[in-house]
C-alpha cells in the first residue's frame, strides 16, 4: 500500500518567493542554468526538488557552482530567446522540462543538456542515440521508457474507470501540435477497446481555441474528460481548470498538479523525484561527467492522487479501494 497524504487546499494567497534567491552566484564558479515554460510560483517545487539532487550528489550552491533560472511564464514564444540568454552566460549544464526540451534541441542542440521528466521517446526526438548510451550531449530521464505511453495509459484509465464504471465516451482535449498529446490520443485508442470507451479528439491549435473545443465536446455528449498534459495546457492549468469546472464531468490526467488545481484523478511519474534525479546528472555533469556517457533513466516513483471534493461535487462515491492505493487523497 502507497503512503496516503491528505491536502488541505485553501486556495489562498501563495507564500512569496524571493527571485534574488535564483540569482546567480559566483561568477567564477560553474554554472547550472534551468529554463522553465511555466512562471516562478508554479515551479517553485520543482525547482527545489533539482537543488536537492544537487546537494544530494555532494555539491553546495555557492561553493561548489552557481545556479540561474529564466521562466516562460508559460508563453513559450519567450523560450528561445530566454535560452539564448541563459547560453551567454556560458553555463556548465543546461536543465529543461517539456517544451523547454524542445527549445534547446531546436536553439542550442550542442549545448550540454540534463532533460527530465520528458514525455516523448528522446531516441525518436533526436535528443540521444540510445537509452544505455546517449552517445551527444543530452542525457536524463524519461516518464515512461519500458512499455511507452500505452502501459501508462491504461494504468491511469483503470484506475479512473473505478471513478467512472459507466464511461462509454471520453474526450481528449489537446493540442494539434502537441508531442504528447499526439502519444496519449494514440495510447487511448489502443486501451479503449478493452475498456469500453469511445475516444473523441478535441484538439486545439491555440489556447484560444480551448472554450469552443469543451463546449463541442459537451455537445457532442462526452460523459469524461482526458486532458492532456501536454506543456502548453500544462503551464496555463487555471485557464484549462476553469473550464473542466464549469464543464462539470469527471476529468483525468497526468500530472498530480492537475488533481490539486481541481482534476478528479490523475496518475503519471513522481515529478518532483524525477527533478532531483536531474539535479544529480546535472552535479555529475559539473564533476566532469559527459552527458553521452549517462544512461536515460526510466521514473521509478509514480503518483495517483484523487481529488475528494471534487467527486463530492461531481456525486461520484470514490471506492475505499482506490482511497487506500491513492498517494494523495486532496480534501
Amino acid at each position: 500500500m502507497r503512503r496516503r497524504e491528505f491536502l488541505q487546499l485553501a486556495g489562498g494567497a501563495a507564500m512569496a518567493w524571493p527571485l534574488p534567491a535564483l540569482a546567480q552566484k559566483g561568477a567564477n564558479l560553474p554554472l547550472i542554468a534551468m529554463l522553465v515554460p511555466g512562471g516562478a510560483e508554479f515551479a517553485r517545487r520543482r525547482v527545489e526538488a533539482l537543488r536537492a539532487g544537487i546537494k544530494e550528489a555532494g555539491l553546495v550552491e555557492g561553493t561548489h557552482y552557481a545556479f540561474t533560472v529564466r521562466f516562460a511564464d508559460g508563453n513559450f514564444e519567450r523560450l528561445p530567446d530566454l535560452a539564448k540568454e541563459l547560453d551567454a552566460l556560458k553555463p556548465r549544464v543546461f536543465v529543461a522540462s517539456g517544451a523547454a526540451v524542445r527549445t534547446m534541441h531546436q536553439v542550442l542542440p550542442d549545448a550540454p543538456l540534463v532533460f527530465t521528466s520528458f514525455a516523448a521517446d528522446p531516441i525518436a526526438f533526436g535528443l540521444v542515440q540510445s537509452y544505455t548510451h546517449p552517445g551527444g550531449n543530452a542525457t536524463g530521464n524519461v516518464m515512461n521508457a519500458v512499455g511507452g505511453e500505452e502501459s501508462l495509459t491504461e494504468k491511469r484509465i483503470g484506475f479512473f474507470r473505478e471513478l467512472t464504471p459507466k464511461l462509454t465516451r471520453l474526450a481528449l482535449i489537446g493540442t494539434e501540435a502537441g508531442v504528447l498529446t499526439v502519444a496519449e490520443q494514440n495510447a487511448l485508442r489502443r486501451v479503449a477497446p478493452r475498456f469500453g470507451f469511445e475516444l473523441t479528439p478535441y484538439l486545439v491549435k491555440t489556447l484560444d481555441g480551448l472554450e469552443n473545443a469543451f463546449s463541442t465536446a459537451l455537445r457532442d455528449g462526452a460523459q469524461s474528460l482526458y486532458i492532456s498534459g501536454d506543456s502548453i495546457l500544462f503551464n496555463n492549468m487555471s485557464q484549462v481548470t476553469a473550464l473542466v469546472a464549469a464543464a462539470q464531468r469527471p476529468s483525468v490526467s497526468t500530472y498530480t498538479d492537475w488533481a490539486r488545481a481541481g482534476l478528479l484523478m490523475t496518475y503519471s511519474a513522481d515529478l518532483l523525484d524525477d527533478f532531483r534525479r536531474a539535479g544529480i546528472y546535472a552535479a555529475k555533469i559539473v564533476q566532469g561527467a559527459k552527458p553521452g556517457d549517462l544512461p536515460v533513466e526510466q521514473a521509478s516513483k509514480f503518483v495517483l492522487a484523487v481529488n475528494v471534493r471534487t467527486a463530492r461535487q461531481l456525486g461520484i462515491g470514490v471506492p475505499q479501494t482506490l482511497l487506500a492505493l491513492a498517494d494523495e487523497v486532496i480534501e
